[in-house]
């Protein structure tokens, strides 16, 4: 790019926002949204065509979830350091690499650096977006127009992903929904290359390197235990392993973040207790809503081999709702105690979760799923909209934006954890009700073989595919297709306990607490 070219680069407190800057920095954060969410809609196709065994259909959605997770704070404070428009465009750049690679991806593994690239990508989008248009703002009303932008675009992605991959995937193929975001992207990263007014705020910033390689190292190893326990084993070497390691590198984490000039999370937030709960209710809901998503996604693809369409409208009901609604939401958080708003919306995604886990899983009409995934997409929409506001609202006015950058971290922590616990869940009591079965049953010594053959191989995702696929070993699936529909159910189960338990809580310690100005995280 030429230097003579170089829009000037402006503190925070610059010029007002241009309109280039404001598409470039809207189209980038759907665009991350929209990388985000396509490939839970395709998880039946990646089943069918990929034949992912075990967890390994698991480590897709946590391939570009864990960089998020991890590296969204760093990249924001790279942007701070370094210049927002050029992470604008090199995030985009990287999102659509590892589109690519996804989208020409010969096997799991290559789908799996695919969507780790294209996560690294993302994780420099949702920062840098907000940041960028947040700083170009000139008044409070503006930016609080500018920030309901940005969250509408965001909602936007999680609406189209679903409909991308549903068209796609049904009139194409499962790569030509990599092969559009990648056009997506490249459309974001020359828009942002082109139009996008530089900024940056680098004064009092500086890298947290030892915080960021031991939260990485430890996140990792973490989801590895959590993900791989039911294919190796809870009490395996190399799952013990994982979870002394990741135990060893959180508490080093927790040891850097104390000792550093410029931590990536404040630890003293924490001091105040309001703030630590509605920490917790993050986390805890958040993970609900993901691990509610993920659940439907195996129900409808890899588990009842419906169409891909199916599933895109399954996640348009979670995650659309959210999109239209957003005026009301925006009255609420002015009219009603945010933390009250938190606990209705989780309550909300609790009931149409326990809904959801009293649907048979022979019942393959789509129907059946309106109601709870309304109820759950409804809930979600009230609950994403205020989980921010209430703990700014638990913290003094001088600490809000590194309150709010702490949630959204810990938001993603649990957005991250969803698919990695459900699918641990699902699977593991998936294939012990099929073992269990299977040995009870009165079908052939030589089939049953054949069935326990499969299972160790690849797990009862496994065996559910071959039994419907081999006339062989048809007598199978009906057992796979029960274990797997008690498994899915006891996730739906776990996800609205955990939501249900972060209503409660946040009823009982949040409400009417807020922070004056004068308030310190340690009152």
């Amino acid at each position: 790019m030429s230097t003579t070219t170089e829009p000037s680069v402006r503190t925070a407190t610059g010029p007002g926002l241009t309109t280039g800057t404001l598409v470039a920095g809207l189209l980038a954060v759907c665009l991350a949204q929209i990388g985000l969410a396509i490939p839970a809609t395709l998880n039946g196709l990646f089943q069918s065509d990929l034949h992912p065994v075990g967890s390994q259909l698991t480590w897709i959605s946590d391939a570009f979830l864990l960089p998020v997770a991890v590296l969204e704070l760093t990249f924001g404070l790279l942007g701070d350091l370094f210049g927002r428009k050029r992470l604008l465009v090199g995030g985009a750049a990287l999102l659509a690499v590892g589109e690519v690679v996804s989208a020409s991806a010969s096997g799991i593994h290559q789908l799996w650096a695919g969507q780790a690239l294209a996560g690294l990508g993302a994780a420099a989008l949702f920062p840098t977006s907000l940041a960028i248009l947040a700083a170009g703002t000139t008044s409070p009303a503006q930016r609080a127009r500018v920030i309901a932008l940005w969250a509408a675009l965001l909602s936007t992605g999680g609406f189209l992903a679903p409909l991308l991959g549903g068209v796609t995937a049904t009139y194409g193929s499962w790569r030509w929904s990599f092969v559009v975001v990648t056009a997506v992207a490249a459309a974001s990263a020359s828009i942002s290359a082109r139009f996008t007014v530089n900024s940056s705020a680098p004064e009092g910033r500086s890298l947290d390197i030892a915080g960021q390689l031991t939260i990485g190292l430890g996140l990792f190893s973490l989801l590895y235990a959590i993900i791989q326990g039911p294919t190796d084993g809870w009490a395996s070497t190399s799952i013990v392993i994982a979870f002394v390691l990741a135990a060893v590198f959180l508490a080093a984490f927790l040891l850097a973040e104390k000792r550093a000039k410029s931590p990536l999370l404040r630890l003293d937030l924490f001091r105040n207790p309001a703030f630590a709960v509605a920490s917790a209710v993050a986390v805890v809901g958040m993970f609900a809503f993901l691990g509610t998503a993920y659940s439907v996604s195996i129900r409808l693809g890899p588990v009842q081999d419906q169409a891909p369409m199916r599933t895109g409208l399954a996640f348009v009901l979670l995650n659309g709702i959210a999109l239209v609604i957003l005026p009301l939401t925006e009255r609420l958080l002015r009219t009603v105690t945010p933390s009250l708003l938190l606990s209705m919306g989780l309550l909300l995604i609790a009931a149409g979760d326990y809904w959801a886990a009293t649907l048979p899983i022979t019942d393959s009409a789509f129907t059946a799923l309106i109601l709870p995934l309304g109820l759950v997409g409804l809930g979600f929409a009230i609950t994403v909209s205020s989980i921010t506001a209430t703990a700014v609202n638990t913290v003094p006015v001088r600490l809000a934006g590194m309150a709010s950058a702490t949630t959204n971290l810990l938001r993603d922590f649990g957005f991250t954890l969803g698919p990695a616990v459900i699918g641990a869940v699902a699977l593991s009591r998936a294939a012990s009700d099929f073992s269990t079965s299977l040995h009870d049953s009165p079908l052939p010594g030589a089939l049953k073989g054949a069935g326990t053959a499969v299972l160790d191989e690849g797990g009862p995702l496994a065996v559910n595919g071959a039994s419907a696929a081999s006339p062989q070993l048809a007598d199978l699936h009906p057992l796979a297709l029960d274990a797997l529909g008690h498994g899915y159910s006891i996730g739906f189960v776990v996800c609205g306990s955990a939501a249900l338990f972060s209503a409660l809580l946040a009823l009982v310690t949040l409400r009417g607490r807020s922070a004056s100005p004068d308030d310190s995280p340690g009152q």
